[in-house]
């Protein structure tokens, strides 16, 4: 049965799923993308389904389900605040959100952080058919010992949001920001960040959405960098 349902996306030209992208991108809130843009989107969408013949890249399966669920929702950010650069994604996985965000923001810096090999080479071979500038692949797990500076950090975070901060204490830099795009139901990791990391990070925003014309819930949760964490000192 899965199998039959890749099938059936594989079976669109690229002009067919060029124009179901552009109808699932006005009808969720993003109908005056650029069509060059567009069609990023839809070579994307093409890579991501090959990819998925033969590695786990994303559960979802249809064009629908991608344009709305990760195209969509990884643009929403963009609607909702300005962000800073350079810009980590940490935990990408096969690009999510830091691709899509390429795409729109073409001459800004990104980086993309993903510890799982298989995703790392998806990932460079998605830069170099979609000519994506300024955009770094970081093969490695963003935690303690990580401190290649960055101005800003953003995850679709599925991770306690005490691990992200905890995660990006020595790479992000003083008055940095973090972004991160979670579900609704995120009150008690926002106290319990404050508990743990209050003296470090401080909530800027805690902004409640959906995506446009659909029922899914969302919350961007956006921290600043007040104070510098001290260093380990080598034992």
């Amino acid at each position: 049965m899965q199998n039959k349902r890749v099938k059936k996306t594989e079976n669109f030209s690229f002009s067919e799923a060029d124009d179901r992208l552009r109808d699932a991108l006005f009808n969720h809130g993003f109908g005056d993308l650029p069509h060059p843009k567009r069609r990023l989107f839809t070579e994307f969408y093409f890579m991501l389904m090959e990819e998925q013949k033969f590695h786990n890249s994303t559960r979802l399966r249809t064009l629908r389900e991608v344009a709305l669920k990760h195209f969509v929702d990884s643009l929403m950010v963009l609607k909702l605040t300005s962000l800073e650069f350079p810009l980590l994604d940490v935990g990408t996985g096969p690009g999510f959100p830091g691709i899509p965000l390429k795409i729109m923001l073409e001459k800004e810096q990104i980086f993309l952080a993903e510890g799982v090999q298989k995703r790392v080479e998806f990932l460079k071979r998605v830069r170099e058919k979609l000519h994506l500038q300024n955009l770094d692949i970081i093969g490695r797990q963003v935690n303690e010992d990580f401190h290649y500076p960055v101005q800003a950090v953003i995850t679709r975070a599925f991770s306690n949001i005490n691990n992200t901060l905890e995660q990006i204490k020595y790479c992000l830099k003083l008055g940095g920001k973090v972004y991160l795009m979670k579900g609704p139901n995120v009150d008690q990791e926002i106290r319990e960040s404050k508990e743990v990391y209050g003296e470090h990070y401080r909530l800027l925003n805690d902004i409640p959405y959906e995506l446009p014309n659909s029922p899914h819930e969302r919350r961007l949760v956006i921290y600043e960098k007040i104070k510098n964490f001290e260093l380990k000192e080598d034992l």
